[in-house]
């Protein structure tokens, strides 16, 4: 792809004037150059041409002598614009006045230099404007991309793995062809094995890639980076298999990720598990501030069935979930506080929030924001922050992060910490991989991290405020039944600054995309239906977007009809939309920096048209072809499925199933040992009574563990079998909407069988 050169001006409509035509001379040269010039005349089209063309290398402005602060021109305008995205990109003053009298200080400190048209040849002015874009695309590759291309441009012979050469091999077969075709030569040139002692190595983080991950750490405001392979389940593994020891006590959010259940069964730790709130429509809340003081955990450690046998009965590490996968983000420096007169190490499973730091929004709501400086005091805790890269930053799938903050209290040995991770890398990494993790960490730094960010949170809040504007004039409208679907957030805001409240379809776009106070959780706000909260404890992401269907509501509440969510994600997906997750009455969609308005409008366009399939009783073998209730209608359908849920009590279930946590009988390595020794035998729900379960289950919705191994199922009338049954009974009635459900398996007859330990 040609680099972009921008020219802003008054002539770029073209006219008879002398500089305009020195200036016409001017592009000629930069395009015989290989450049492409895009030349415009107003302020406004050369902001979006700075916004959206992502070649741009270098900037010209017109700039006609105003003073300080005039900015009647656009010049101001334009070269600020290009501030706040592109720090470093080269820009020139086009200037026709004898001397620079009036120009801003500011101008000088931003433009690489002055052009006077009129004065120098146009082939002399151009060489400047192409060196200097030169220049720029040298400086703008990272560390270990820039290696990595340098590498390419060699054209070496391969003489190492991987045996496809440089994607040669794939040459030699027509199905090979076809993968080389389709992904391109590139691709495969970059492939290489680890013997490149030109890129450095991965495992002892030398050469190229380690610079890369130095890089990355000062972008992200860590001690020490490590790039991670293999996806955030691994971080994690990395991470606790390195600060938890056999037998010692780990304080676990009930909200993690399965692969914090790897890292109890890898490391031989003892969890005491700390209980996130949850509300009536499912969704899994913050852990209350109250939960996390040395008393409260002090307590906890006193009343688990593991803790007697640890080593010790003060906790080693504390693993919490933040942001969780529903959007709530902590006040991390007030969690890492709490939890210091604990737990000298606190991990921050920070999967789906990779983007904090670049955002001042989300300021002190990330673990490596905790130094210091926000926890002074020698009982700060060493912060590992694990990130899922790939997930709403541009990384490659499987493309992750590990971030450490050491601290006096428990000092880490970065040496140590390494041999931990080679336990769980490859030593046939994937460049390109490598190679997106740079890039990664490029794009966030400097103005365009706040940029990018910013951008992915003004289309969710576009969005957010176009859902209930359309239900507004939907109820306004009497002409049709007056429900649409909601979204989960606040109903109105109040700006700080003046103390004016708005509702929130009517608030200022600015305020909602800069102001944390609008998506905080405060306590005893019915919008979240959370208990136990302070004020500016935890906050909902504006990126993160629960549509919520009629049916349920956050305190728990049941309606006399509802649509229930899997329903209307059948549809979506129908019209090739995908969402993140389906709950009963939810659906969770996110807003990553690739979110275009033609996306959400799509989706909007899609909601709008389930609500008119609905009130007009479309037929399900019209609307969802192949479900099997050809003979329904879709309101007769989802009364079906809306009676089913509320008759069976399931959010009741829900409720007390994970609010209520069941007894620990073993540990999860204890348990993994009987796993792989047939120490454990698969049954069905009607055979689990009083069994001990031998792998984890997870219901989604809330997505939180309703069993982890070794933990006791309870009676057959106890709320774990008893939801469970509901559960069955849902989808054995609807068995083309069956729950997403992680360590159940059915059988053909949709009976669910669970492995638990043999008694």
């Amino acid at each position: 792809m040609k680099s972009t050169v921008l020219i802003y001006g008054r002539d770029g409509a073209g006219t008879g004037a002398i500089a305009a035509e020195h200036l016409r001379d001017i592009v000629t040269q930069l395009e015989g150059s290989g450049l492409r010039v895009r030349w415009v005349g107003r302020p406004d089209d050369a902001l979006a041409v700075i916004a959206s063309d992502a070649a741009l290398s270098a900037v010209l402005v017109e700039w006609d002598g105003l003073a300080d602060g005039a900015v009647a021109n656009g010049g101001p305008q334009v070269l600020r614009g290009l501030a706040l995205r592109h720090a470093g990109m080269p820009a020139f003053a086009l200037v026709d006045d004898e001397d620079l009298h009036g120009i801003p200080l500011w101008v000088y400190e931003q433009v690489q230099g002055f052009i006077w048209v009129l004065e120098d040849t146009p082939s002399f002015i151009a060489g400047r404007v192409v060196n200097a874009v030169r220049a720029y695309q040298e400086r703008l590759l990272p560390p270990f991309f820039s290696a990595l291309q340098d590498f390419d441009h060699h054209h070496e012979y391969s003489w190492h793995t991987p045996s496809h050469a440089g994607g040669i091999a794939f040459l030699k077969s027509a199905v090979g062809r076809a993968y080389f075709d389709y992904y391109g030569e590139q691709l495969f040139r970059t492939d290489l094995s680890i013997s490149v002692t030109e890129l450095g190595s991965p495992l002892e983080h030398t050469g190229a890639v380690g610079a890369a991950e130095r890089n990355a750490a000062r972008v992200f405001g860590a001690d020490r980076t490590f790039f991670v392979l293999n996806g955030n389940s691994t971080a994690n593994r990395v991470a606790g298999h390195h600060f938890l020891a056999r037998d010692e006590l780990a304080l676990v959010d009930r909200n993690c990720h399965k692969s914090i259940q790897h890292v109890l069964t890898i490391s031989g730790g003892r969890p005491v598990y700390l209980v996130p709130s949850r509300n009536g429509l499912g969704i899994c809340g913050p852990i209350p501030p109250a939960a996390l003081s040395p008393e409260a955990i002090g307590r906890a450690v006193a009343s688990s069935g593991l803790a007697a046998d640890a080593v010790s009965q003060d906790p080693a590490y504390a693993v919490v979930t933040n942001s969780t996968y529903d959007g709530l983000c902590y006040d991390a420096v007030s969690v890492a506080g709490l939890l210091a007169g604990s737990a000298p190490r606190v991990h921050f499973d920070e999967a789906w929030f990779a983007y904090a730091r670049f955002n001042p929004l989300y300021r002190n709501r990330y673990g490596m924001a905790v130094d210091e400086t926000s926890v002074p005091g020698p009982h700060r805790p060493t912060i590992i922050a694990t990130q899922s890269t790939h997930k709403l930053l541009a990384a490659l799938s499987q493309a992750a992060m590990l971030h450490v903050r050491s601290a006096p209290r428990a000092p880490v040995n970065f040496d140590r910490l390494n041999e931990t991770y080679l336990m769980h890398a490859s030593t046939s990494p994937l460049y390109p991989m490598i190679a997106s993790l740079d890039v990664a960490a490029a794009m966030m730094d400097g103005p365009g991290g706040q940029t990018l960010t910013g951008d992915a949170i003004v289309e969710a809040v576009r969005f957010r405020q176009a859902m209930s504007r359309l239900a507004d004039r939907i109820r306004e409208s009497g002409d049709r039944p007056p429900w649409f679907f909601g979204v989960w957030q606040p109903p109105a805001v109040t700006d700080p600054a003046t103390a004016k409240e708005y509702r929130f379809q009517d608030a200022p776009l600015d305020l909602l995309c800069t102001s944390p106070a609008c998506w905080s959780l405060e306590p005893g706000a019915a919008w979240h239906g959370f208990g136990g909260l302070e004020p500016g404890y935890c906050m909902l992401d504006p990126v993160k977007v629960t549509i919520t269907c009629p049916g349920t509501s956050a305190d728990g509440s049941t309606g006399e009809w509802g649509i229930p969510a899997r329903l209307l994600a059948g549809y979506l997906d129908s019209r090739n939309i995908v969402v993140e997750k389906v709950g009963d009455y939810t659906i969770l969609i996110l807003f990553s920096i690739g979110i275009t308005k033609g996306k959400w409008g799509t989706l909007l366009d899609a909601l709008i048209g389930f609500k008119d399939l609905y009130d007009t009783g479309a037929q399900v073998r019209d609307v969802l072809p192949g479900t099997g209730y050809d003979d329904l209608t879709l309101p007769e359908l989802c009364a079906r499925m809306h009676r089913q849920l509320s008759g069976n009590h399931v959010g009741g279930l829900l409720h007390e199933v994970f609010t209520s946590l069941p007894e620990p009988v073993m540990t999860p390595a204890a348990c993994y040992q009987m796993l792989i020794r047939s120490g454990t035998e698969r049954l069905p729900l009607a055979s689990l009574a009083d069994h001990v379960a031998a792998t984890k289950v997870v219901v989604t919705p809330p997505g939180i563990p309703m069993l982890m191994p070794g933990e006791a199922i309870g009676p057959g009338d106890g709320p774990v079998l008893s939801y469970l049954s509901a559960l069955q009974s849902f989808d054995k009635a609807f068995p083309a909407f069956t729950s997403d459900i992680s360590g159940v398996h059915r059988d053909p007859s949709g009976d669910y069988w669970i492995e638990a330990v043999t008694q």
